[in-house]
This record gives structure tokens, C-alpha cells and sequence, in this order.
């Protein structure tokens, strides 16, 4: 079947899945000069003999490596290709389409050229170490699709070895788009943030870091829902990050199922995939608002949330409030990069949803509790919050 789509691709573009085919045959990106190449002159300013000059300049004072080549502006897109866009373990060739694509997002939305790089390997030391060793060409790495909980510990020890910002954006992003979220939709209906209880779905990257970010955030409570049920103390089949959350979440106490849990609630918010049913939904409380964010299908369809929930978003671009991790890294990598910061902290990340929260803070509806990815307002509000954020928790360089 693959193969006729793809022999078709090439014959009619009118049909969408063709067109799709279409658009990426030979990839979505490619590689471009910022300097002409037109004679003898410029070959030996671009190349030898001239180049030796900023060569030998950079042996003696490695910083200017920041000055005089792409390392400054430039991101390692990394991927292991076992956790892919609701994909699952699909392998890094699968992978690149994804990872070009997160790399022309970069450049788009926050003016960062990125690098896609696939690993045949998933071991967390071979992947750290692969890293290490890739990373003097870049001044960031954006991990992407590692599953957990191995993504917890590379980020963690990539973080400890290397003195550039390590971001994996499956976690963080998410975060940071969906707090942004709940503080315009607790503040369009009226409410504090502090007022809320709200259950997460979902206990991998993803779901783990909102619960952390929201934390943060100063949210009432929280409670994290894996297959088995609600994450608490109680449980002694946690791994070590579930035991952490655990820990840290669910100050009420609840046990049970994810029904349980959802009995009552603020917030729903989904990062798992599976569909809850309706009669769950009709138990949260009044005024609820439902974050469902699962692709292609939402745990809840807005169809069904609507009939009990004041906000609802998803991660689709055919809905209102779409939570899309573009409102977010773009920007937090052009603001870490501009100060050269040496790791992006929780201060920042928090920066981040604020600004990107600020950003349609005097436009607000029900309908409108996150901006649209093209509001070009996005990335610069972003960039700027980082930037300052960075410069006032001691990271930055510049």
C-alpha cells in the first residue's frame, strides 16, 4: 500500500494523502550558504587560506567559536525514533520527516536554524555519549521523541555534562503551552489558579512535566492517572519518577481509577491516548475545562466536552485552543541562544507560559485561551521572557 501511495504521489496531488507524499519527496529542508562563493577572492576567504585565521582565532579563545561560525544560532534536533508523534517505536529513518519538520518550526517561528539527527541506538549511555560528542557544533539540543522514562534520565545527564541548554520539548513544551492555557482559562471564567484540582491522564513525559510545571504554577492540586489507576504513595509498583510525582501530587489522597479521580474535578487534562466516556465526564465539576490533547483523537471529543465544560481545548488545528508545543520552543531557544544561557531552567520555562499567556491576555474568550501559532506576536514575548529570565537566574553569558 505504501508503495502505490507513493508512486501516486507523484501523479496527482489533488488527493491530500498524495499531496502529502508530494510535499515531502526529497525532504523539507536543505542546507544554504550565507556567503557568496564567487571567485578566487571569495574561496580564499571562505576557505583556505583565510579560514586558517578564524581557526587558530578559536583555538586560542574557544568562545569565539559563538562568533564565527553557526554554534550560537544552531540546535541538535535528537531523536532515538521510539516514542513518534503517536507512532510509537518506529525507528530514527521513520523518525526524520518529524524531526525535519520540528526543524523548519525553528527557523519559522523563532528565526533558530536546526539540525535533524536520528540515533541507531537507545541505550541511555550510548545515546548521552553520542550527544556529548556532537555537541560542540551546536548551542542546543532539543530532544525529541525518546520515550519514558529513559528520556527523564538522558535529559538529566546531558544537562550535567554539557554547559548549553538541553531541552526535550515532549516534555517541557507541553508543559509550558498547557499551563499557559490554564491560567487564561481560569482567569476568562473568573477563577485562581489556586481554587483548581485537576487530573492529568497520562503518567509519561509529558504528563509528569505538566504535573511538575502546574506545581509551579501554584495550582491547588494535582492527581496523575497512568493504566493502573491514580499515582500515589500507596503504590509499590512505581518506577522512580512515578514515585517522585507521587510524592509531590494528589495532597488529597485519592486512589482508584482515573473515573474516581475525575469525579468533582477542574481540569482534565489528557496526554494518553484511550477515550474517556461520557457519564465520566458529566461527574467533573461545574465549569470544568477540559484540556484533551491526544492526536488524532481526543481523549474526550469537544463535541462531548462542550456539554459540560466551560473551556475546552486539544491538540488538533481543527478546534478552538489548540495546544501545540510551536507556541513554545521556537522561542525559548531563540531567548536561551540570544544570552548564550548554559541551561534553561525552571525559572524560564515559567517565563515562557507567561509570556505566551500575556500574549492574548486582553483577547480572551472561551474560545481563545492560547493564541494561534501564527500570531507572530508569539515567539518575540517568548524570546524576550526567556532572555530576561535567564539574565536574572544567573545563566546567561550575555
Amino acid at each position: 500500500m505504501a508503495a502505490e501511495i507513493i508512486h501516486s504521489s507523484t501523479q496527482d496531488t489533488d488527493d491530500p494523502v498524495d499531496a502529502v507524499f508530494a510535499l515531502h519527496r526529497g525532504g523539507k529542508m536543505e542546507v544554504r550558504a550565507t556567503v557568496p562563493v564567487r571567485d578566487a577572492d571569495d574561496l580564499s576567504l571562505a576557505y583556505t587560506p583565510g579560514v586558517a585565521r578564524v581557526c587558530t582565532a578559536i583555538a586560542e579563545q574557544p568562545e569565539l567559536v559563538n562568533d564565527y561560525t553557526w554554534k550560537a544560532n544552531t540546535v541538535a534536533v535528537v531523536t532515538d525514533g521510539t516514542a513518534v508523534l503517536g507512532l510509537g517505536d518506529i525507528g530514527p529513518e521513520a523518525s526524520l520527516p518529524v524531526m525535519e519538520g520540528k526543524a523548519i518550526l525553528f527557523k519559522q517561528f523563532g528565526g533558530v536554524d536546526a539540525v535533524p539527527i536520528a540515533l541507531a541506538c537507545t541505550d541511555v549511555d550510548e545515546i548521552v555519549e553520542t550527544v556529548v560528542r556532537l555537541a560542540p557544533s551546536f548551542g542546543g539540543v532539543n530532544l525529541e521523541d525518546i520515550s519514558a522514562p529513559r528520556c527523564f534520565e538522558i535529559e538529566r545527564r546531558l544537562q550535567e555534562a554539557l554547559d548549553i541548554p538541553i531541552f526535550h520539548d515532549d516534555q517541557h513544551g507541553t508543559a509550558i503551552v498547557t499551563t499557559a492555557a490554564l491560567w487564561n482559562a481560569a482567569k476568562v471564567t473568573g477563577r485562581e489558579i489556586g481554587s483548581l484540582r485537576a487530573v492529568i491522564s497520562g503518567a509519561g513525559a509529558a504528563g509528569i512535566a505538566i504535573a511538575k510545571m502546574l506545581l509551579a504554577a501554584g495550582i491547588g492540586d494535582v492527581a496523575v492517572c497512568d493504566r493502573k489507576g491514580v499515582v500515589h504513595q500507596g503504590r509499590e509498583d512505581l518506577t522512580d519518577v512515578k514515585a517522585e510525582i507521587a510524592g509531590l501530587t494528589n495532597r488529597t489522597g485519592l486512589k482508584g481509577t482515573l473515573a474516581d479521580a475525575m469525579a468533582g474535578a477542574d481540569v482534565f487534562i489528557g496526554v494518553s491516548g484511550g477515550t474517556v466516556p461520557e457519564e465520566v465526564v458529566a461527574t467533573m465539576a461545574e465549569g470544568a475545562f477540559v484540556f484533551a490533547m491526544a492526536n488524532p483523537n481526543p481523549e474526550i471529543h469537544p463535541e462531548v466536552a462542550h456539554k459540560y465544560a466551560a473551556v475546552v481545548a486539544t491538540g488538533r488545528s481543527d478546534f478552538p485552543n489548540q495546544i501545540n508545543n510551536v507556541l513554545a520552543f521556537p522561542g525559548i531557544f531563540a531567548g536561551a541562544l540570544q544570552v548564550r544561557a548554559t541551561r534553561i531552567t525552571e525559572g524560564m520555562k515559567l517565563a515562557a507560559a507567561k509570556a505566551l499567556a500575556g500574549v492574548v491576555a486582553d483577547e480572551l474568550t472561551p474560545q481563545k485561551v492560547i493564541p494561534s501559532p501564527f500570531d507572530e506576536r508569539v515567539a518575540p514575548a517568548v524570546s524576550k521572557a526567556v532572555a530576561e529570565a535567564a539574565r536574572a537566574e544567573g545563566v546567561a553569558r550575555r
